[in-house]
């Protein structure tokens, strides 16, 4: 992709796309059955957005992911972050 388009996205959303595709990048070989492997990747994917998620959030995306096996990918936790 061009990096055009990349600089259209960073202005419209504040959120830089290196910082993306580094957690993309990291998420490929990732144990999403791991309790602190999912939240580290919410954390970070908070810490992206900056959107705060409490912990009681986070223990619902985490039982989500691990106990129930759910997918894992932005728009999952995305949604959830918005749920009030």
């Amino acid at each position: 992709m061009d990096n055009h388009f990349f600089k259209n996205i960073e202005k419209k959303t504040g959120v830089n796309m290196k910082d993306v595709l580094d957690l993309a990048g990291s998420l490929q070989n990732a144990n999403f059955k791991d309790e602190n492997t999912v939240r580290s990747v919410i954390r970070r994917v908070s810490q992206i957005a900056n959107k705060p998620v409490s912990k009681e959030t986070e223990d619902k995306i985490v039982k989500s992911i691990v106990a129930d096996g759910k997918q894992l990918d932005f728009n999952t936790i995305s949604k959830m972050m918005n749920k009030k």
